[in-house]
């Protein structure tokens, strides 16, 4: 077969390759406006932040459907999910952490639930209703907290509207229907305007019965789930304001081991109110003043059948929380060696957790103060520096418990309870490095120092926590946790390969992390060494090492029709081990995939192999975890529809499959993965209308 020439290559480019822009990585941005997507089927790189960032665009979320923040990252390099409860309470999980040091956010608010409390505990957020999911690693996680050391998961939608559209009003409706668990979904969002006043509202449902499994029914395993928002915003020729409510609630089913057989259940609702705003003064020393303010008021009862067999209450947890945050963006400032522009923000958040009947948390108190600055530096020849640096004053009050030092109970006594106040100061500071090379690669390095202040449950836990069957302990004494992260990356967005890679390697001075004692309890601190069913664990510290890479990669290797055929690439791991030579629990495995795709004329076809390695690199009382295979592929066509007849201006029709191959699956990051299986075979048939 002849060679093309270079001309035949680049024809496509400017139809399927338009610019990825993120709003979360850095505050320094320009005027807000609609952003822009890679197009069906492409991979989405961002190559103008320092930090690596993973983007699932709407167009991707509308075919995969998926109900979760975890189902949406699972499978994405670097990413992964606890799948504690599939399809209704699994978080995301970024190179190997979770919980404490994962910040989930929406519109830049924290989502203001009990999630990283416990893997049982869902996210109350249905991806369907946003416009994109931002993952954001590295430096960049300083803009928001030391609760964020691994990462932000960000998702943003047009809830507080920040444009109005074109034509005065927009909007997209998907539905779908899945073979494996008989599931349901639906969802729309409507976004109109005129005269300087935008308004926006969605509404989304969904429904699972119990999922099917290789050979069976995975039992109580059923979600349901639903909820709207409204939002109403003035847009004028220097800024915006604007202000939205939510309401979300949902019922799921905790299945394997014992929370099947008491037919456990959760509840989650929260209300929520977001406000955000941007002003561009016409003069003065600042060129953009920006804002984001939020509350949420949140509760779930966990239902089940107790001890004394009555179906019931067994837990109830509530959570109030409220953050703000102001940046203000100064003018560019012409330096002799290139421009300077960059950010001042100020941050502030007040969390109050009560829990009642089975917690393993007493009531805490928690509030955070802090201040941030960003400044980048754009010295010609495509290279362009970032120095950022934050500080927090967090204060956590709560009731601490004195317990033996070995832990294990004296008779007839009863560990000593009091109140305690710790207050921590953690400091960051990070440089970084952004170089554009020949043929349209980008290349990155960046370096960062970050303290974590402990958690309130890292602290103050002193009871039986079923979701994980542990019987936690908190440690008061516990001190900052500092990491140290060089990575470096290479990425290209634009022409027939597209690539995104980052290796990285983090070093953890006093990594907190749940060590498991060798006891066993039950509900009380008296049975532990004599009991059966929990095993008791202590919060302690201890140095680590973490090192991993991911990497995604994509080649148009043949023209057909206005597209191309290709073949894509992925392979990420993370590798965790403590100084003592153990390696740290619940590390995803290994993982290597690959496929082919067609995109052309409408149409969109892919099959894709993702291979899970054997995971052997365990910690203490943890079991190995075999290797699996997800077999996937999709077929779908998207037409052009004239509004004027059919109402709306795009429509999209699909068929996906997923593990194809009815692989036994399990998640070796799950604390359920011995007693769970993922889902089997599956095909969704799903539908989109845009208007």
């Amino acid at each position: 077969m002849a060679l093309l020439p270079h001309g035949a290559l680049a024809a496509p480019q400017a139809e399927v390759l338009d610019e990825i822009s993120v709003t979360s990585v850095s505050p320094v941005q320009a005027r807000t406006a609609p952003v822009t997507s890679a197009g069906t089927g492409i991979l989405p790189v961002v190559t103008d932040t320092f930090s690596p960032v993973t983007v699932v665009t709407q167009d991707q979320i509308a075919r995969n459907q998926p109900t979760t923040l975890g189902d949406a990252l699972a499978d994405r390099p670097g990413l992964s999910s606890s799948s504690y409860a599939p399809g209704a309470a699994s978080r995301p999980i970024l190179r190997g952490l979770d919980n404490a040091r994962v910040r989930i956010q929406e519109n830049g608010v924290i989502t203001g639930d009990v999630s990283d409390l416990g893997e049982d505990h869902g996210v109350p957020m249905n991806p369907l209703v946003d416009q994109r999911i931002e993952v954001i690693r590295g430096p960049a996680t300083l803009r928001y907290g030391s609760g964020s050391i691994g990462g932000v998961v960000s998702a943003e939608n047009n809830r507080v509207p920040t444009f109005i559209p074109a034509k005065g009003y927009s909007g997209q409706v998907t539905s779908g229907f899945s073979s494996v668990d008989g599931g349901r979904l639906g969802a729309a969002t409507v976004d109109a305007g005129g005269d300087g006043i935008a308004v926006h509202a969605d509404g989304f449902a969904s429904a699972t019965d119990s999922y099917a499994i290789p050979g069976g029914i995975q039992r109580n395993s059923a979600t349901q789930s639903q909820g709207s928002s409204v939002g109403i915003s003035a847009i004028g020729d220097r800024g915006f304001v604007g202000i939205a409510f939510s309401h979300y609630d949902a019922l799921y089913q905790i299945p394997g081991g014992e929370a099947e057989q008491a037919r456990t259940r959760l509840d989650p609702r929260q209300d929520k109110v977001l406000s955000r705003g941007e002003y561009r003064p016409t003069e003065g020393p600042f060129e953009v003043i920006r804002y984001w303010a939020g509350g949420s008021v949140y509760r779930h009862d966990e239902n089940g059948i107790g001890e004394n067999g009555i179906d019931g209450i067994q837990a109830v947890f509530k959570n109030r929380e409220v953050e703000g945050r102001v940046e203000l963006q100064h003018v560019p400032v012409t330096l002799p060696f290139g421009t300077l522009t960059g950010a001042l923000g100020l941050q502030s958040g007040r969390r109050v957790l009560n829990s009642a009947l089975e917690s393993f948390l007493p009531a805490t108190d928690a509030r955070s103060n802090a201040a941030y600055l960003f400044e980048e530096l754009n010295v010609g020849n495509g290279l362009r520096f970032q120095a950022a640096g934050r500080i927090e004053g967090d204060r956590v009050a709560s009731t601490a418990t004195q317990f033996p030092s070995d832990y294990p109970p004296v008779p007839g006594e009863d560990p000593e309870q009091f109140r305690l106040t710790r207050r921590f100061a953690p400091k960051s500071a990070s440089l970084g490095a952004l170089q554009d090379l020949p043929y349209g690669f980008v290349a990155s390095l960046n370096g960062s120092y970050v303290e974590r202040a402990p958690t309130a449950y890292e602290l103050f836990s002193q009871g039986p926590h079923d979701a994980t069957a542990t019987f936690e302990i908190g440690n008061p004494s516990l001190k900052l946790e500092r990491a140290r992260t060089a990575e470096i990356s290479l990425r290209r967005a634009e022409g027939p390969f597209r690539l995104d890679a980052t290796g990285y390697y983090t070093r953890y001075t006093g990594f907190i992390y749940r060590n498991y004692t060798g006891a066993l309890c039950d509900d009380d601190f008296a049975s532990c060494g004599s009991g059966s069913e929990l095993r008791q664990i202590v919060y302690r510290q201890q140095n680590a090492t973490f090192y991993g890479a991911e990497i995604g990669a994509q080649i148009d290797l043949l023209p057909i029709g206005n597209g191309w055929a290709g073949i894509e690439a992925q392979y990420d791991f993370v590798h965790a081990q403590f100084d003592d030579g153990t390696y740290v629990p619940r590390i995803p495995p290994h993982r290597l995939g690959g496929g082919v795709f067609v995109r052309a004329d409408g149409w969109f076809a892919r099959v894709n192999l993702l291979h899970a390695f054997d995971h052997t690199e365990i910690a203490a009382f943890e079991t190995t975890t075999a290797g699996w295979n997800d077999l996937r592929a999709e077929v779908s066509y998207t037409k052009a529809l004239n509004p004027t007849l059919y109402g709306a201006t795009e429509i999209t029709l699909g068929l996906q499959g997923r593990n194809l191959l009815d692989d036994d699956i399990r998640n070796s990051a799950s604390f359920k993965k011995d007693e769970i299986l993922l889902q089997g075979r599956n095909v969704r048939l799903f539908m989109t209308a845009r208007f």
